[in-house]
């Protein structure tokens, strides 16, 4: 995590005390309100964001795309989460209407060398694009860098190779507002608190751009916005068993924190090991907060259980969008650098409406049949 961009995690963090300062100082629920009209994540290289809203392709530049027989594969860090799955379906569904063949849809389990070995054996079969989320920026440019210089039009998601350069390596990188998402699930744990306690921190121990945009924007709003909240530890975890890292971790802080009132975990699957600690060390008080709206989380949501919020993503709309800008890179047409669709604050009131939202469809039966 170290080896980030310092400039854009610090332009990151002024422009969040610059909307503390107008914003924040106000009740959690009207920060977290606020949060709709506002993109907070700069792109990976320092980029301003652009809304997905833009990206359009005419019924012209659509028929020009469906006569050129193209085809794509989805080259993912990690498979095996909601949020994957979703990316996957809204790409899938976008391609469709392209005429874009998919030929392959491959799952890294979060290991770079065997992402490189997935980008090696698809590139036998000649695709025209390659959607995908490097597992680290450093350990897969290389096997990106070649499928750019044969010329496969190449979008990202979240995180982009190291050294690579938009508008010439490749066509654009989409991502979720993840600094907001930090930002909402702050404001989530605070309004749980009701402005007071001791918290800690499961972080993603990884240098891995957008969970690090998650970790930096929680704490940060906590540390500026909650002077009552303190932060009494920090733990990262590497995975791949990120649910039981972060089970491991929580039974420690709380063995360790024996006052400790609430917990963060960066994304939905080590909250799940999150929860598993509290229940096994007896604290069905303790309060959850995280990011990502699996399904596993959303249960315990509707059941009044650990989780008393969590910012979400957009996946769905993010594959669409990447599947968009494929169609821009077929094209020839300008793309912005960095898209991005804005945060999204979710609690158990609006938790049916969000899963909508983000998954464009209804909430499964688990979930409905949760609510009480």
């Amino acid at each position: 995590m170290g080896h980030l961009k310092t400039s854009t995690l610090l332009s990151a963090a002024l422009l969040a005390s610059t909307i503390t300062g107008a914003v924040f100082a106000q009740s959690p629920d009207e920060a977290l309100a606020a949060l709709a009209n506002q993109t907070l994540s700069t792109g990976p290289g320092g980029e301003s964001p652009v809304s997905a809203s833009e990206i359009v392709l005419t019924d012209d530049e659509l028929a020009e795309i469906k006569a050129m027989g193209a085809t794509a594969a989805i080259v993912m860090h990690y498979g095996g989460d909601d949020w994957s799955q979703a990316q996957i379906n809204g790409l899938q569904t976008q391609f469709e209407a392209m005429g874009i063949e998919v030929i392959a849809t491959t799952d890294a389990g979060f290991n770079s060398a065997k992402q490189v070995s997935d980008i090696e054996t698809i590139m036998a079969q000649n695709p025209d694009i390659i959607v995908s989320i490097p597992t680290d920026p450093t350990a897969t440019a290389s096997a990106y860098r070649q499928a750019a210089e044969a010329g496969v039009k190449l979008v990202f998601m979240d995180n982009v190779p190291a050294g690579f350069t938009a508008g010439t390596d490749y066509v654009s990188v989409v991502s979720a507002d993840n600094y907001g998402n930090g930002v909402a699930s702050a404001h989530l744990m605070a309004k749980a608190l009701n402005g007071e306690g001791q918290i800690g921190i499961v972080y993603h121990a990884a240098d891995f751009f957008v969970t690090r945009q998650r970790f930096d924007a929680f704490k940060a709003t906590i540390e500026q916005n909650y002077p009552d909240i303190e932060i009494v530890a920090e733990q990262g975890i590497g995975g791949p068993d990120f649910t039981g890292d972060a089970d491991r971790a929580a039974s420690a802080m709380m063995v360790g924190n024996a006052d400790i009132d609430g917990i963060w975990a960066v994304w939905d699957v080590p909250a799940e090991g999150v929860i598993a600690a509290a229940r096994a060390n007896g604290r069905d008080d303790l309060v959850i907060t995280t990011i990502d709206l699996g399904e596993n989380v959303a249960i315990d949501m509707a059941r009044g259980g650990f989780i008393k919020g969590l910012g979400a993503q957009r996946p769905f709309d993010q594959g669409v969008t990447e599947a968009k800008l494929a169609g821009f890179g077929l094209l020839g047409k300008d793309a912005p650098p960095y898209v991005a669709l804005p945060a999204l604050p979710v609690e158990k009131d609006n938790l049916l409406d969000a899963w909508q939202t983000v998954y464009s469809t209804e909430a499964p039966a688990t979930i409905r049949d949760s609510m009480n």
